[in-house]
């Protein structure tokens, strides 16, 4: 019996906002012939990205309230030794990290555990960065610049959004912290799925130079300010109020909030209300209809530094049909 080829994973990760779900679901709806296994990973204890993924209903493994890097790394390990075993196989798996996740520790799975390093092909660190923000964000996360040090193939998102000098200036940026990466500028993560899958470019010697302690024990720790504030209400909400709600948020909040996302039920509203923001930047819009088997349930994540989470329950459940 010929021995199977490892599997091919490709790690994507990124900073809160900067667009890892845009780009898993623009992968998945490639017309590739490919089956590919879908590990997601929020750091709030409800989950909404699992619903964020087209054809989420399909083969997509949800890792909730915890960080990949730390706290569910042992989940991560039995979801894909579970994976190893199932008949028919995958041409890949792809891990969405949360916005938080230290990229290396979620690397060192596929060196430090026998079966998964025997079965599976780390094939790519994929980082998403978010051209509006990266520079604050390197200046204030530690996260941000470790997936930036750590990665492979980085896409430099959301360029329409600043200037071409800025675009260079970025780029320059970026090739200081980590010379080696092949950077591809995109708008809405528009790229081949050819520059992000099968590049058989993960070296562990590069990230042994980075990290000298790589393949020894994490001590990754988060920013002990940021904090993920989580609610849902099985009532409908007024689509005024809830608007008006969110909007708020942006004026008053959107300095605080690194990254927020709301799957709503509308009253009267067959589609659901999907809202997702960085800072104050925010997109609200109504996207697929309800399905028959799913529960009408609105959900919101927000995480921040300091973030107050009663007030923002409250305004949440007084967006409730009275």
């Amino acid at each position: 019996m010929t021995p199977r080829m490892p599997i091919p994973v490709t790690v994507l990760t990124g900073y809160l906002g900067a667009g890892k779900t845009t780009l898993l679901n623009r992968i998945l709806s490639e017309d590739h012939g490919r089956t590919y296994a879908v590990i997601v990973n929020e750091f709030g204890e409800l989950g909404i990205d699992n619903d964020l993924v087209v054809g989420a209903d399909e083969e997509v493994f949800e890792m909730n309230n915890g960080c990949i890097c730390c706290t569910v790394r042992g989940d991560l390990i039995r979801i894909l030794n579970g994976l190893m075993k199932r008949k028919g196989g995958f041409d890949g798996i792809l891990i969405e990290t949360t916005g938080l996740a230290d990229p290396a520790p979620v690397a060192q799975t596929f060196f430090v555990d026998d079966d998964v390093r025997q079965r599976t092909r780390l094939d790519a660190i994929v980082t998403v960065v978010d051209a509006k923000h990266l520079e604050a964000r390197l200046d204030d996360s530690h996260e941000a610049a470790e997936q930036v040090a750590f990665a492979d193939v980085i896409l430099l998102n959301k360029v329409d959004l600043v200037s071409a000098e800025e675009v260079a200036r970025l780029q320059a940026l970026i090739g200081r912290i980590n010379p080696t990466a092949r950077i591809v500028p995109t708008t809405n993560c528009a790229v081949d799925i050819a520059d992000v899958l099968d590049q058989g470019a993960f070296d562990l010697n590069r990230i042994l130079e980075i990290e000298p302690g790589f393949l020894g024990e994490d001590d990754h720790e988060h920013d002990a300010a940021v904090a993920s504030v989580s609610m849902s209400l099985d009532r409908p909400l007024d689509s005024n109020r809830a608007r008006a709600w969110v909007s708020s948020i942006a004026a008053e909040q959107g300095q605080d909030i690194l990254r927020w996302k709301g799957i709503l039920h509308i009253a009267g509203q067959d589609r659901r209300l999907v809202f997702q923001g960085v800072h104050m930047l925010l997109d609200v819009d109504l996207q697929r209809p309800w399905r028959d088997d799913e529960a009408r349930v609105s959900r919101a994540v927000f995480i921040g530094r300091d973030l107050p989470a009663a007030q923002l329950k409250a305004g949440f459940e007084a967006c409730a049909v009275r």
